[in-house]
């Protein structure tokens, strides 16, 4: 009988004892975390971390396999493939945040001022959203960049040309929900300006899908600058980039697989890092799970 008390007082306390602790994190989301804090390190670290400056030429040390002096081996012109790698790190993520930060800005701008005001204005906003989202995004880049001169700007300009449709129709549909809350109203009738209830209230309550959808949309962004690069229409030598350094050595594949193998998987370890991070995300700040909290 004492036993059975014991259990049930030992049951009792775990309870809300569980309830302060800290949530366990998705592995795959904390896998992703790691990977993508080990990638922006080594990108930012890369004039520290490189063995070898950034497009040094050694004539004599062509298509050297990897070993001790050269962790990732040579390319055809002597050049550290590692070293590389590290400073190609550096123009990928450069690309992903400007895109997206561009993206972002613009689309979620348009979006809330469309879900907010509606009416005429959301109609002619949409309705030039729908013009952009009618093309496919690697059609549209690939005809930007075919127009402009390649260079990193290009891809840049080219890919957030065809990015910020999905977040100005996602901030939209946000905004024209929380437009209609109750302490929208209340704002509303004490004669807040319409541009101050955007910013107080609109604004931060229609961020958190955009947030997530940002995470998703990083990976996919290295990727289609890197598709863009293999192509000739982005980054151009002497700039380290990986899509570039896939493209220069996908005719060694079979011979010196070590000159575009490494620089392939830094691209894909990155964008499933990206990934993962964004779903690990998406299922933290799902209204349902009753973690996301709104601004007031």
């Amino acid at each position: 009988m004492t036993a059975g008390k014991d259990g049930v007082m030992a049951s009792a306390e775990a309870v809300p004892l569980r309830r302060w602790l800290p949530r366990v994190p998705d592995r795959f989301a904390a896998l992703g975390a790691v990977l993508l804090v080990l990638v922006v390190l080594s990108a930012i670290l890369a004039p520290w971390l490189a063995p070898y400056p950034m497009g040094e030429l050694r004539p004599l040390e062509q298509l050297r396999p990897p070993s001790g002096a050269h962790w990732f081996g040579t390319d055809q012109v002597g050049r550290d493939v590692f070293s590389q790698i590290l400073y190609g790190g550096r123009t990928s993520l450069f690309i992903a945040v400007a895109v997206l930060g561009v993206s972002a800005v613009v689309g979620v701008t348009l979006g809330v001022v469309a879900g907010y005001a509606g009416g005429w204005l959301r109609d002619v906003i949409m309705r030039v959203t729908d013009v952009f989202l009618a093309f496919p995004a690697l059609l549209l880049s690939l005809a930007m960049a075919v127009v402009l001169q390649p260079s990193v700007n290009t891809v840049v300009l080219a890919i957030a040309v065809t990015w910020w449709p999905w977040y100005t129709r996602l901030a939209a549909s946000m905004a024209a929900s929380i437009a209609t809350r109750s302490y929208v109203d209340a704002a509303r009738c004490l004669g807040v300006p319409a541009p101050l209830i955007i910013l107080r209230h609109v604004l931060p309550n229609s961020l958190t899908p955009v947030l997530v959808q940002l995470s998703l949309d990083a990976g996919g962004v290295i990727l289609t600058s890197a598709a863009l690069s293999y192509l000739g229409l982005g980054a151009q030598e002497p700039t380290a980039e990986w899509g570039l350094m896939v493209q220069q050595g996908q005719t060694l594949f079979t011979t010196n697989w070590w000159v575009v193998t490494f620089p392939g998987l830094a691209i894909l370890v990155t964008a499933f890092a990206f990934n993962v991070l964004g779903e690990g995300l998406r299922n933290a700040l799902d209204p349902r799970s009753g973690t996301a909290r709104v601004v007031k």
